[in-house]
């Protein structure tokens, strides 16, 4: 795991962020591979998605030749603020992004890159996704509390976005999750716009024990089309 920062003028401190490279990286120097943007949930740090164990997913499902091997870039948010007070989407869109292609064997083209998130991560993966939907192939939104900006230009950004370029989206909360209502709205707007996505409602609550108890499926569908 590789752990950086990148300075940045949007930002009143460093961005900090961590970088997963699958085991090949380093014995296949001519390859490249898909990029997996993970988000964290407020109160939390870059480090949530490695502590509930997502790159030891990727390696356990690359050994059994079960997905194809690809990086994870977990970016910090230190803001809980609403997009528009918080420069941290903008930061990744337009700085991180590009330094990862530019440092990185990546695949730059979005339909190799996806963007996910769990809680206040879910919310920036909907938010990037779709305000953002040429950088993006795949968004993933895990227990989604949708920001309340975004109620406004959701329909908007969904309507720009060509059919034939919809990202794939899943989405999935616990049924005692205490934000279910803001992923049940954003559910029925995909809905009421026939646009597809995966939508899972399992048992559990707005915790880490729920999220780390679905990691597997969660990286397989990610992987899914790499």
């Amino acid at each position: 795991m590789v752990v950086d920062q990148l300075r940045t003028s949007l930002l009143p401190l460093p961005l900090e962020y961590r970088v997963y490279l699958p085991p090949c990286y380093q014995e296949e120097p001519e390859r490249r591979y898909p990029v997996l943007y993970l988000i964290h949930g407020q109160s939390y740090t870059d480090d949530q998605w490695d502590r509930l164990g997502a790159d030891e997913a990727v390696d356990r499902l690359v050994a059994e030749g079960e997905v194809s091997p690809f990086i994870i870039v977990m970016p910090r948010d230190r803001n809980w603020a609403q997009p528009s007070q918080d420069p941290f989407g903008q930061v990744v869109v337009e700085e991180l992004i590009p330094f990862i292609d530019e440092n990185y064997r990546t695949l730059p083209q979005r339909e190799y890159r996806a963007v996910g998130g769990l809680s206040r991560g879910a919310a920036w993966s909907v938010h990037l996704g779709l305000s953002r939907w040429e950088l993006f192939g795949s968004i993933g939104a895990h227990s989604l509390p949708v920001f309340w900006e975004d109620t406004r230009y959701l329909r908007t950004w969904l309507d720009t976005i060509p059919r034939e370029s919809l990202p794939r989206i899943y989405m999935d909360t616990g049924e005692k999750d205490y934000l279910i209502r803001s992923t049940l709205w954003f559910e029925e707007l995909l809905t009421e716009k026939s646009i597809p996505h995966e939508w899972y409602l399992f048992s559990g609550y707005h915790e880490e024990a729920y999220w780390a108890s679905h990691i597997e499926q969660y990286i397989r569908w990610y992987a899914q089309e790499w």
